[in-house]
């Protein structure tokens, strides 16, 4: 039976008019200090910028103040990211540990590990990475391997993690392992979620240096690696539930739309106040899309504030958000002569050349697109 979707029209209420006012103050001040008009802003990592951004309360918004956190609303907290993304501000250092770590500690983590951790994240001192995807597993999240053993006081870890983002400059990850065998009548059953130390023995971190050239994925071999009963994060065999409810705040954040936007803003600048019927064209098409994704990742951001689960809905902001980004260089490049260069001393080409380098890896970040339309088409209970 087809259940639908739903994204509910919102308007962003007045305080949010006054917190982007706040954030583009800060983000004026940065950009004299070359922080801005990055490509993909959230692979780039400053931790100067990350504690200056926590200092001035950018960082936990949405959590309590005695975390840490600031308690404002999920859509003060949505405009404060696009602003820093459409500034291509460097936020990679807090980036996973502010969107989704944080907030997953705080639904589902000890009171001990709250008061421990939020605050340093709030602090942009910090940071966490993500250990979900494994070799052999796609995005099949289902069929990882990492198993965690119980010992005394804790879990033995064995297995590996692969397509880590910033797991080389993290301080903790937050993983998905198997605490039970394979329940072959419920492939979701018998997962848990842990905090690493990324400093813990039995640990290796290697790098996975990507199409452009930069080191942003990496790969992470446990052998023994002994994580404290502490660490363990909610229920043990809740894991699956847990990180549904993660993979919502992943997926349908406005950094699904905007990793393209600092090309899209040099084309509207290359062409000019005198655009070509084609030119207007394709620059109104882009636009177009870019507010119907706007509102869309809006809405999910308004059901995740009111603590709905939006999983379909999340994965197709994501979906229809890495098509447009993909979208935005091929047009680009069909209305603008162009040597994409990253060596280019103009500002266009070195952008688009990091737009080119850059979208491949959109498709697979937060799910392949291949497996998205899967979950969503068992959402709308088409299969």
């Amino acid at each position: 039976m087809f259940q639908g979707l739903n994204f509910p029209p919102l308007d962003l209420p007045p305080e949010c008019t006054e917190i982007r006012a706040e954030i583009r103050a800060f983000l004026a001040e940065e950009r004299k200090l070359g922080n801005a008009k990055n490509i993909e802003a959230m692979s780039r990592y400053t931790p100067e910028y990350s504690e200056r951004l926590g200092k001035a309360g950018f960082i936990g918004l949405t959590w309590p103040k005695k975390y840490g956190g600031h308690e404002r609303s999920a859509l003060e907290r949505y405009v404060v990211t696009e602003e820093m993304l459409s500034a291509g501000a460097p936020t990679g250092c807090h980036w996973i540990a502010d969107r989704q770590s944080g907030p997953l500690i705080l639904k589902f983590g000890t009171e001990e590990q709250r008061e421990t951790i939020l605050p340093k994240i709030a602090a942009g001192e910090a940071y966490f990475c993500i250990g979900m995807s494994e070799p052999n597993s796609g995005s099949d999240l289902a069929s990882v391997q990492t198993k965690a053993t119980k010992t005394d006081g804790g879990w033995l870890l064995n297995g590996t993690k692969l397509w880590t983002s910033g797991a080389h400059i993290s301080h903790y990850m937050i993983a998905l392992v198997r605490t039970s065998p394979l329940d072959e009548k419920d492939r979701h059953a018998g997962f848990s979620q842990m905090i690493i130390d990324m400093k813990s023995p039995g640990l290796e971190i290697s790098p996975v240096i990507n199409l452009s050239g930069d080191h942003h994925f990496n790969e992470e071999v446990f052998t023994d690696c002994f994580v404290p009963d502490e660490m363990v994060v909610g229920e043990v065999g809740n894991g699956w539930n847990q990180v549904m409810s993660e993979l919502g705040y992943e997926r349908s954040g406005p950094e699904r739309f905007l990793s393209t936007f600092q090309l899209f803003a040099e084309l509207v600048d290359a062409v000019g106040d005198d655009p070509s019927d084609h030119e207007a064209q394709v620059i109104g098409r882009l636009a177009a899309q870019l507010i119907v994704l706007r509102q869309m990742s809006l809405s999910v951001a308004g059901m995740l504030g009111q603590g709905l689960v939006p999983a379909n809905e999340a994965s197709i902001v994501k979906d229809l958000g890495t098509n447009y980004c993909k979208l935005v260089p091929d047009l680009s490049r069909s209305i603008m002569a162009a040597m994409p260069s990253q060596r280019s001393s103009i500002s266009y080409e070195a952008t688009l050349a990091s737009a080119i380098l850059t979208v491949p890896s959109l498709t697979i970040q937060g799910g392949s697109r291949e497996i998205l339309r899967g979950v969503i088409a068992r959402g709308l209970g088409m299969r």
